[in-house]
């Protein structure tokens, strides 16, 4: 294990402070505010501390209210709405500064036996094949070296690597909407279930509206061609997996308008297992 990945674990790890209170650190992204899949991840840590460890998070429906500080920490409180049977619910509410900037609820689950079919998993390259995002990042002599450090250290606990072009490395000209990456973490995880859905929670925040910008050509944030930010997220964890193996993330965007774009995806295992859906919307503006 890395230790950008310890340290990341050491983030997710939050402090007991109360029954159903928990307390979080934070730190800077590659924008001057605290990373969404951070405050996701955390938030899901939370709510799954309030639940038996044998009902499993099955999915997750989140609004990000306000930038996070990274120079405060966060308090999250859960509220326990239902202890069912079969499921279980929690709402989780990220506060700073005396405000609410996160709002989750998820659901939990106890293993039962169902139908079972899935989307079959489309056609990716090896990710042994793919550059890794430091080898990636600096073939870009047009990027500010400023950002691509921050982009570097911001991802240095996962393995990201792109299928194709992303959308800051080759733009101007329209794409089809449309991209994929494989990621893992930088080290072995754990066999706690929880641990690797709220890793997969985490990373699934950082390139799910790519999409949104490769249909306008659009090189996003790392060029300063646009002003973005997460607006809601939903993940449904539909199989077991593990986030220390190499997880495909399927991503398009089937539409943008109003200052929002759209994106939706699916991540499945390297075998072929449908593991996660994901839908997010996003500011996207162009700035005048």
């Amino acid at each position: 294990m890395n230790q950008a990945l310890s340290d990341l674990l050491d983030l997710l790890d939050l402090e007991q402070i109360e029954e159903n209170i928990f307390r979080g650190q934070s730190r800077s992204a590659v924008v001057p505010r605290v990373f969404g899949g951070q405050v996701a991840a955390q938030a899901l840590v939370a709510a799954g501390r309030t639940v038996p460890a044998d009902r499993h998070a099955h999915s997750l429906h989140a609004y990000f209210l306000r930038p996070g500080d990274p120079g405060a920490p966060i308090v999250y409180t859960v509220e326990r709405i239902r202890d069912g049977r079969s499921f279980t619910t929690r709402r989780a509410i990220a506060v700073q500064h005396g405000r609410p900037i996160f709002a989750l609820s998820a659901s939990f689950q106890l293993d039962e036996e169902g139908l079972d079919h899935q989307a079959p998993m489309p056609a990716a390259p090896d990710p042994a094949t793919l550059p890794t995002s430091a080898d990636r990042f600096r073939d870009y002599d047009h990027l500010d070296p400023a950002v691509v450090e921050k982009f570097l250290e911001a991802r240095e606990a996962i393995d990201l690597r792109y299928v194709e072009e992303p959308p800051f490395g080759k733009y101007g000209e329209p794409r089809e909407p449309h991209s994929q990456v494989w990621f893992r973490t930088n080290g072995k995880l754990a066999d706690d279930p929880l641990l690797h859905v709220v890793l997969a929670t985490y990373v699934s925040d950082m390139t799910l509206l790519d999409s949104v910008l490769l249909a306008h050509g659009r090189g996003g944030w790392a060029v300063g061609d646009v002003v973005g930010a997460s607006l809601d997220h939903a993940m449904w964890f539909h199989r077991p997996f593990r986030a220390d193996e190499w997880l495909l993330y399927d991503q398009e965007s089937p539409s943008a308008h109003g200052g929002r774009g759209l994106g939706q995806a699916r991540i499945y295992t390297r075998d072929g297992s449908l593991a996660i859906s994901v839908i997010q919307e996003g500011v996207v503006r162009v700035p005048r």
